[in-house]
């Protein structure tokens, strides 16, 4: 892998690069799937090499210091459901919505164990079925 010192990029780059960092991470994963369908590329196998040794080491831990939040079934009450997504993550009204409705799916990662019952029982307040892992 080229040194980030030697790379240099033409404007057509450039210009990918910025239209890039202007997407939310929803759009930017949809774009990474449909790269890695289009061209057979993968971006996931370094991620999940670089992921796998602090996930055995998590494991190792009898109690965990942090959560993600999994939403396993939006439920009956999807509005009620999108609103607590949105008021957790942030995110838009279209991005929320597309995250309930590709349950199960993680919402949020990395939350400490107080926050992360916290917000699993707001969800399951709204009808949602959650899981903390």
């Amino acid at each position: 892998m080229a040194d980030e010192a030697t790379i240099t990029l033409s404007a057509k780059e450039k210009a990918v690069i910025d239209a890039l960092e202007k997407l939310n991470v929803i759009e930017l994963n949809t774009v990474v799937k449909y790269m890695e369908k289009t061209y057979g590329i993968s971006a996931a196998a370094p991620v999940a090499v670089a992921a796998a040794a602090p996930a055995a080491a998590a494991a190792a831990d009898e109690e965990k210091s942090s959560y993600s939040i999994e939403l396993t079934d939006s439920g009956a009450q999807k509005i009620a459901v999108i609103k607590v997504v949105r008021e957790i993550t942030g995110l838009a009204l279209g991005d929320a919505k597309a995250a309930v409705d590709s349950a199960p799916k993680v919402i949020k990662e990395g939350v400490p164990k107080a926050e992360a019952d916290e917000m699993k029982k707001k969800l399951e307040a709204a009808g949602a079925k959650v899981t903390l892992k």
